[in-house]
């Protein structure tokens, strides 16, 4: 690892045993953090991450926790707070995706959205930004999507919850300011190996290709280490798409 502009520093991602998540972890360790990778049912590959993250001479923690509990949120961050030292980044990556009739969205599908999208992304900054604050310094990254800038009629309730992460962002850009930057980076189709290409989107991007995980991670890096005259601001990473 040569340049290591998070050195000494502990950043949190959460949903980060796989995909998006797993990649922003390692990009960030690769700059000198401390990473907790986060995870609910995934363990084996939340410790694999962890074991990719020392393999390349950074050190990690996997942390678990069901985001849609609040209780379990203050556990987390205390978690990784004890193993790692006060969280200093955070990385709000995890969330849940799927397509629904709007005929039968039910209150509880509704609920799960809202809860582990948006509703833990808020808690979660309420836990960690008063340290951050004490201490001077913080940075707060939530991942949005382009669902919340769009109106996808197939995905109602995921468009709403990623629609309020972004308002969100912008709010707590004010409420914690001057000590705390807090962005938002919304992904188009980003792919992994093995997947089916999506050959629509592609030609639809002037860039004709789909993302990656690192194409994120780095975005994410970007606010971690380049933000401190950038505030509430939301970085679409889609290759041109939403200009289609």
């Amino acid at each position: 690892m040569a340049e290591q502009p998070l050195e000494g520093q502990v950043a949190l991602v959460t949903g980060a045993a796989k995909r998006i998540g797993r990649a922003v972890a390692l990009r960030l360790a690769e700059a000198g953090a401390r990473v907790a990778v986060h995870y609910h049912l995934s363990g084996a590959e939340a410790q694999e991450t962890v074991d990719e993250i020392e393999r390349r001479g950074g050190q990690g923690a996997a942390v678990r926790a069901e985001l849609s509990q609040l209780g379990e949120l203050p556990e987390l961050v205390e978690a990784t707070e004890k193993r790692l030292g006060p969280v200093d980044i955070l990385v709000n990556n995890a969330g849940v995706f799927a397509p629904f009739d709007w005929k039968r969205i039910t209150e509880a599908d509704w609920d799960r959205f809202q809860n582990v999208n948006l509703k833990a992304q808020f808690f979660l900054a309420q836990a960690v930004a008063p340290g951050m604050k004490e201490r001077g310094r913080g940075k707060i990254v939530n991942l949005a999507s382009l669902g919340g800038l769009q109106p996808w009629a197939g995905f109602i309730p995921y468009c709403v919850s990623k629609a309020g992460v972004i308002m969100l962002t912008r709010c707590l850009a004010r409420a914690l300011g001057p000590e705390v930057q807090v962005n938002a980076v919304a992904p188009g189709t980003i792919q992994f190996a093995g997947e089916t290409l999506d050959e629509q989107y592609m030609r639809r991007s002037p860039l004709r290709k789909v993302g990656s995980g690192d194409d994120i991670a780095r975005a994410v890096l970007f606010f971690c280490t380049q933000s401190d005259f950038i505030t509430g601001q939301v970085l679409v990473v889609d290759g041109g798409y939403s200009l289609t």
